[in-house]
This record gives structure tokens, sequence and C-alpha cells, in this order.
């Protein structure tokens, strides 16, 4: 069992990126991890990192150990996580990855309900608009919201995403409202910086043409409810999700305009690692989410309702 803990040690100094955070991580102290870490080395007879003062770096002997261990020990955790599915009781550290702000509005108001049905699965949960890829960054599972998850991972769909193109009452007053899609290059317009087609925007009309638009935007932001309070200050007309803004469009805060055309609409998914068993923790957090979230999804209800 020495040698596997030393491997273990490893693997997580080399995902840490550092001998300190490892440390942390585990709950010992650095000298220990030093010391696991240079009894793996001499026993291969091979050196698995450079180390300086200020970052560590991997030998080609070192990529590879990492590659195959790693494999290795995410077989062992399988079989862990088997052995507790056949116990049908989830437990341990759950790591989630979701867009900030869906995270923030949707899905952190769900986890103390979750976590009161689950009281031994811990939640260590990061919000981040960017794409990341979840096998390389560890986490369990993660909130996608797009046309089409990537195929390399298992994907639970849960809702469709609808946007709206919206401005508030003040902006639309002061500056008019668009009629048609072409009508937008005289507006100002405020985009999310991660969408695809940022500037290229997409409708059908209402006899279902096609009609597409390169809209200048005046600004650009990385986060929806940051533009949703641009909004509310009368900065402009953006395309954003209504579950953003559904609770603005029920007080008539924000307005709906261009309603006679289709525009974006994407679906929210809950994706995770390809698995031969999926653990007893990711798939009660999976049936949990798919049944607080359903296809016409509660803020959907919200925006829609007089």
């Amino acid at each position: 069992m020495e040698s596997l803990t030393d491997v273990a040690v490893y693997v997580r100094v080399v995902e840490e990126g550092s001998f300190t955070r490892a440390a942390e991580h585990l709950g010992i102290s650095r000298s220990v991890i030093s010391k696991y870490v240079t009894r793996l080395e001499d026993r291969l007879g091979a050196r698995l990192l450079n180390r300086t003062t200020r970052r560590l770096s991997l030998t080609e002997a070192g990529r590879i150990f990492y590659e195959r261990s790693r494999r290795s020990l995410q077989d062992i955790e399988e079989a862990e996580a088997e052995i507790s599915q056949l116990q049908q009781h989830p437990r341990g550290i759950l790591r989630i990855n979701s867009p900030m702000s869906f995270g923030i509005l949707h899905l952190a108001p769900l986890l103390p309900g979750f976590q009161a049905e689950y009281p031994d699965i811990s939640i260590d949960m990061n919000l981040d608009d960017r794409k990341i890829d979840i096998v390389d960054e560890g986490y369990d599972v993660s909130i996608r919201i797009s046309e089409m998850p990537d195929s390399s991972l298992v994907a639970r769909r849960l809702a469709s995403c609808r946007h709206a193109i919206v401005a508030s009452p003040s902006y639309l007053e002061t500056h008019g409202t668009p009629r048609t899609p072409e009508d937008l290059l005289d507006h100002n317009v405020l985009s999310f910086s991660y969408q695809s087609s940022v500037n290229d925007w997409h409708f059908l009309s209402p006899k279902n043409q096609p009609i597409s638009v390169a809209v200048n935007s005046t600004v650009r932001i990385n986060n929806s409810l940051a533009i949703r309070e641009a909004l509310l200050g009368g900065m402009g007309i953006a395309r954003i999700p209504t579950f953003v803004i559904g609770q603005d469009l029920q007080r008539g805060s924000l307005l709906a305009v261009l309603e006679d055309y289709k525009i974006l609409e994407v679906s929210i998914y809950l994706v995770y690692p390809q698995r031969r068993h999926l653990s007893p923790k990711v798939r009660a957090f999976v049936d949990y989410m798919a049944s607080r979230i359903a296809e016409t999804p509660y803020w959907d209800q919200i925006a829609d309702s007089p």
C-alpha cells in the first residue's frame, strides 16, 4: 500500500501544481509530500518532476507516469463507487461546475434541499462562464448551456433555454422600439462575450424566413447578471437568457422586443464524464436536478405569466 500512496500523492502534486497546495488538499505537511515523491522517484529510478523555487514542471518520464497513474487511480475510484452503489448510499465530495449566472440564480438555491436529502455528500462548486474540460479539471458534473454538449461526455438534458431581446422602458422611450431585426443597427447593443455569434444575430421571420443581422456591440460583458444590471440602467438592448430576466419581464422592468421573430434557443444539460459506473453522488445530483427543473422551467412560467 506504501507504493500506491506514493503514486496517489504524486498525482495530486501534479494536479495541484505545487507541493504546498497538494499538502493543503491532503491534510499533511509539505515535507511528507516531498518524502513520498522522492521515495517514488527512487523506486522508479527516474526523475519525475523538475523543481525550482517558483514552479514545478514534468519531465518526460513524469508526464508518462502521471497519465498512466491517473487512469489507474480512476479505475480504483470507480471500483469503490461500484461497491458504494451496492450500498445505495451516496457520499463523498461532489465537485460541480456551472455558468456563473445560472449557478447563482438557480443552482445555489437548490443546494440546501439537496444536502438535506443527502447529508453525506459535501459540495465543492465552481462558477465560471468559460467552457472548461471537466475531466482535466477534475469535476464530477457540470451545467452546460449549449446547442449540443461535447460528445465525449454523458449528457442529461434538463430544459430548454430561451432567450429574449430586451431593454428597459426608459431606453425604449428615448431610443425607440425596434420593429424588425434590421432596426437593431440603430441601437446600443450589449453582448455576452462567451456566446457564439456574438455580433451575428440570427432570426426566423414570422414567415420562417432566415434573417441575419451584424449588430454593432457597443459593450461586451462576460457575465449575464452584469448585462442585466446594465439593461435595467437603460444602457441598451441585449439578447439574454430568460432564466436571468424572467422576473424582470413579469414586473415590466424590462420589456421584450421583436417577439414575432424566433431567436436563439439552446438547452440546459447536466454533463459528466463517460464512466462504466456512475457514482451514487453524481446519480443523486442528476436525479435531484431533473426533478426540480422541468422542460418548461419555472423561470419561463414566471416570465409568461400575466
